[in-house]
């Protein structure tokens, strides 16, 4: 019956990825109902503090875009790129890291998914090279960023774990993963900077230059910034988002700071879950007011759309995966409990897989981090495996690399014959391994 179960939550994904997030988060709601009423399970949880942290944040970072602030961001960061285009697949990853970093939703960087691509055609250089590696730096950040929703689930998890995890505070877990994860976006990038044939050597590439339509489709426009102005409105927004941040960032590491309430007979400070939320909405208030935002453009903003398709994936995938878990929590607990004890990488395994199936870092992390903490799994192992949670890779079905292949005019970013063989497979794989191998150097060392 669980293997039967299993199958069920494959297939559900298999057919869900060839219509997008949302096809997910519907045809998921079909493998829950065979689940709870042709196998009698009972019905999971939906992760409803993910999905409203993703709404806050999104919500946040929509108005920023509708205020202009985003662009204010993009701008600085072309600018860099155009300065060094030579340099392109080294620095475009670390420009979507740290665009990541500071917004907490990888969603933020399909703007300059264009410019990159330009930059390299311009230059020369196969924009599979550069693009590839950004697109994967824009989601191994959110395990580095201090409002992402993963990071923020972390340390819930920690601080409710009977005091097993006290001690791992959002300072913490920061010092490990920033660093692990710019060294294995910077060990990617490396890798990049000579995959597969340059331009003028790829027959594919030189065959679709022998249509004028097509020469012209390639390199007939050209995607910038650098010729816009912006009002002060949008420098003001930049700013106040950036205050929302810092002040996350300082609740987060000074819990004295956060009010105390009496939950269950025990006091504890206010969750940093809502913490996060009450930030989010008050910097996005902030902007809406101060810099006069039309609220109606808001919703209408290309990250609050992707945003809620993401939120939309979530709830279908997340819950239709808990019901699977907490229905044979014993079962696996009693199977796997001496396998993960005694080799913790194989928690590692664990999270990158099911991170593939929820197609969320958050929402796996939900899932498998209090199953590990409940099999003997140490609080430090969690840190030092955090980035293994980014699992969205091994099939190209997440929004950034379908917006990433879409940009890439020169058709060099691409899923594979075999599906599996695509763009971002190779460098995700190397970040994530190298990301982790760091992460539990650091622990191991330090902690």
């Amino acid at each position: 019956m669980l293997v039967a179960e299993f199958i069920i939550i494959i297939l559900c994904l298999l057919v869900g990825t060839r219509f997008g997030g949302m096809g997910l988060g519907l045809i998921s709601g079909i493998g829950l109902f065979i689940l709870c009423f042709a196998f009698g399970l009972q019905p999971g949880k939906p992760p409803v503090d993910v999905m409203l942290t993703i709404l806050a944040v999104i919500g946040c970072a929509a108005t920023l875009q509708s205020a202009g602030g985003l662009n204010v961001m993009m701008q600085y960061a072309e600018r860099l790129l155009r300065r060094h285009p030579q340099h392109i697949t080294l620095l475009a990853p670390l420009t979507t890291w740290t665009l990541t970093f500071l917004c907490g939703t990888g969603h933020v960087v399909y703007t300059m998914f264009p410019i990159i691509a330009d930059i390299a055609l311009k230059k020369g250089i196969r924009p599979e090279r550069p693009m590839a590696v950004a697109s994967v730096a824009s989601q191994m950040a959110i395990t580095a960023s201090p409002v992402s929703v993963a990071v923020v689930s972390l340390v819930s998890i920690l601080a409710a774990a009977h005091g097993i995890g006290t001690g791992w505070g959002i300072l913490q877990i920061l010092a490990v993963s920033v660093p692990a994860s710019l060294c294995g976006v910077l060990v990617a990038a490396l890798w990049s900077l000579r995959r597969g044939k340059s331009l003028e050597d790829d027959e594919a590439f030189q065959e679709k230059l022998k249509d004028p339509a097509q020469k012209a489709f390639i390199y007939g426009s050209s995607e910038t910034l650098m010729n816009q102005r912006f009002s002060r409105e949008a420098y003001w927004s930049t700013a106040l988002f950036f205050i929302g941040i810092l002040v996350v960032v300082v609740l987060g590491a000074f819990q004295e700071l956060r009010p105390v309430f009496e939950v269950k007979g025990k006091l504890q400070p206010l969750s940093m879950n809502l913490t996060i939320q009450m930030m989010m909405l008050i910097a996005g208030a902030a902007i809406l007011m101060i810099c006069r935002v039309k609220p109606a453009a808001i919703s209408d903003s290309a990250v609050f759309k992707a945003g809620m398709v993401a939120i939309f994936s979530v709830f279908g995938v997340a819950w239709m995966s808990d019901t699977f878990f907490q229905a044979h929590l014993e079962t696996l607990k009693m199977a796997l409990e001496g396998v993960v004890k005694s080799h913790p990488w194989t928690y590692a395994m664990v999270l990158f897989l099911v991170s593939k199936l929820v197609n969320s870092q958050a929402a796996a992390l939900t899932a498998v981090a209090p199953m590990g903490l409940m099999l003997g799994v140490e609080p430090k192992m969690l840190v030092a495996f955090f980035p293994a949670a980014y699992g969205d890779l091994i099939l190209p079905t997440y929004p950034s690399d379908l917006a990433c292949i879409g940009f890439d005019r020169s058709g060099t970013t691409r899923i594979g014959k075999f599906i599996i063989n695509h763009s971002f497979i190779i460098p995700g794989l190397i970040g994530v391994s190298c990301a982790c191998a760091v992460s539990w150097l650091l622990v191991e060392s330090f902690f």
